[in-house]
């Protein structure tokens, strides 16, 4: 273990009592509308950040005033699956404690934004008596679990999410903090210290991440995340898992020792094993991951600094047995299908796009109100998708008619009609409320794309599927890093462009312009977009392309995703 003093955020949590702090005295403050530093640090494991409005911010600083703090909540949603009674629930949440919208966010759980201090336990009870919570949504333990979400595909997406269920159940904080302070739950009094079994007082270093995915879809995204499971098919039974280990996004400006990296397959489970597998993999990284500097504290620099061999060694030493070899799989995109389509079972499902995942009202389209009025009467579920798309879905023949009339009512049922580029869109939330964004992305990437779609209509791309991804910081919510087009906020209107990701989301991309102005962003695309249309193979994607023409070098991995940058057809 290294001799470094270690980070902050090591000593706030082994302070914290298992995660109370001083938060219920902090909520029952209302002379600010903020938490104490340390608090802030671990409100983010009961799901919640602090933000404030910074388009505000030049007129309250005028004026002296606090900022206009607020709180963002992440409802955890393992699957993202919701009932109709728990849309409504959510819906109502919005209206009520926070801004009016729903965000359905890139791991497939609801996000509120907006709520003011003294209305956080009241949005908490709330989503409660949904049968909902956000119990390590946010902070240094296992996140919310993504799996493809229609399980009425197949017999094997069903069995997907429900060890996607098994491995959330496992993986959640057993402390009594969250009820207590938010619930009203009774404390407990013992001479005995409260244990966490797996995650002991410090918890992970860092965020962790997983995904459940079901080839020949990687709509999960599997190479950006901590660890996943890739469903093994063989003579139509579910056999087992391969298992991914060591994917992440985050990087820091200026920082060549943190990068995006893809995550590598290291061997094969049995569905009986997987909730082990996942339990010691999270127990290797509590154990070795770096708690000195929180840049350098996710599972992929764990693997990158002694090897995926000995990670590999490690999980089987925790196991008490080996991983058996890694079996064929293959990944052809990571979009999603929209439109209706009809299970085995006769029922149908409806993927609509949702532009930046926002659910809301506007004008000229009522959206946010069509799908309450939806879920009213809906017989089937919610499904979020890692894309910030929702699919209606498990809805009976009978009811179909009945959905269909809202969705014309309301002007969603076209919402689906757009360029591919559009549909393969991604932006994280950044301004105004994310702390940590350099540039717009939520509220700029439609503008991109609106005058994007003009050169992809001149070339006859409109109907290519190209994957385009926006973030306001290099944090990469949104995974820009593995879009074949990206774009990460460095300025106010400035962004670094990315190139060459794999369609598939099985390659990273390349710094192809810098600090690049988000108004010229149409100019310089247009010409390869041209090039593209003119030159390009049977089948070839936009990201393989941009490769093969030079415009960027192929990153392999991580390490080298700092290198190589300049080349230029």
């Amino acid at each position: 273990m290294s001799d470094k003093k270690l980070s902050a955020n090591e000593g706030i949590k082994t302070r914290s009592n298992y995660l109370r702090g001083t938060i219920a005295e902090g909520i029952a403050d209302l002379s600010t509308g903020s938490l104490s530093e340390d608090d802030q640090q671990l409100l983010k494991f009961h799901g919640s950040y602090q933000q404030d409005d910074r388009d505000l911010r030049p007129n309250r600083r005028k004026h002296r005033l606090e900022k206009a703090y607020s709180f963002m909540i992440r409802i955890r949603l393992p699957g993202g699956v919701a009932t109709p009674a728990q849309w409504l629930a959510t819906d109502d949440m919005a209206e009520h404690y926070a801004n009016g919208t729903i965000k359905l966010t890139t791991r497939q759980a609801f996000q509120l934004h907006g709520i003011i201090k003294s209305n956080l336990k009241r949005t908490i009870q709330a989503m409660d008596k949904a049968a909902m919570d956000s119990i390590a949504a946010c902070g240094d333990v296992n996140r919310n679990v993504m799996v493809n979400p229609n399980p009425y595909l197949s017999f094997v997406h069903a069995e997907a999410l429900k060890k996607a269920h098994e491995v959330s159940n496992h993986l959640t904080p057993k402390t009594r903090a969250y009820h207590e302070i938010w619930l009203d739950g009774e404390k407990v009094q013992s001479t005995e210290e409260e244990i966490e079994p797996i995650y002991g007082k410090t918890y992970l270093p860092r965020k962790f991440k997983i995904t459940f995915a079901v080839p020949p879809s990687n709509d999960v995204d599997i190479y950006a995340n901590d660890l996943s499971f890739i469903a093994i098919v063989e003579n139509d039974k579910l056999v087992g898992y391969n298992v991914a280990v060591g994917g992440g996004m985050g990087m820091t400006h200026g920082n060549e020792e943190t990068f995006p990296r893809l995550a590598d397959v290291i061997g094969f489970c049995t569905p009986d094993q997987v909730v082990d597998v996942a339990e010691k993999v999270v127990l290797v990284q509590r154990d070795y991951g770096d708690r000195t500097d929180r840049k350098h504290s996710r599972l992929k620099y764990t693997i990158q600094t002694h090897g995926v061999e000995w990670f590999k060694a490690q999980v089987d030493k925790y196991l008490g047995y080996h991983l058996a070899p890694a079996r064929s799989f293959v990944f052809e995109d990571n979009g999603d299908r929209y439109g209706w389509v009809e299970d085995a079972n006769g029922n149908f499902h409806l993927t609509l796009y949702i532009s930046g995942g926002r659910v809301l009202d506007t004008p000229a389209y009522p959206m946010r109100t069509g799908l309450r009025e939806i879920a009213k009467i809906h017989d089937g579920d919610f499904r979020l998708t890692a894309n910030q798309n929702l699919i209606i879905a498990n809805i009976s023949p009978a009811n179909r008619p009945a959905i269909e009339k809202l969705l014309e009512q309301y002007g969603i049922k076209d919402s689906h009609l757009k360029s591919a580029l559009r549909l393969n869109s991604l932006a994280c939330v950044a301004l105004p409320t994310c702390g940590l964004s350099l540039a717009e992305a939520e509220r700029y990437l439609p503008d991109v794309i609106t005058q994007l779609e003009e050169s992809l209509e001149e070339n006859g791309l409109r109907h290519d599927a190209i994957t385009i991804r926006m973030t306001g910081c290099p944090n990469g919510c949104a995974r820009p890093y593995i879009a074949e087009i990206g774009f990460v906020g460095r300025s106010p209107g400035k962004y670094n462009v990315y190139l060459g990701g794999g369609h598939a989301g099985q390659r990273l991309s390349k710094l192809y312009r810098p600090e690049f102005p988000g108004t010229e962003i149409p100019q310089l695309l247009a010409p390869i977009f041209k090039h593209y249309a003119q030159e390009r193979l049977e089948g070839e994607r936009f990201g393989d392309f941009v490769i093969r023409a030079g415009y960027v070098a192929e990153t392999k991995q991580g390490a080298d995703f700092h290198a190589n940058i300049g080349v230029t057809a």
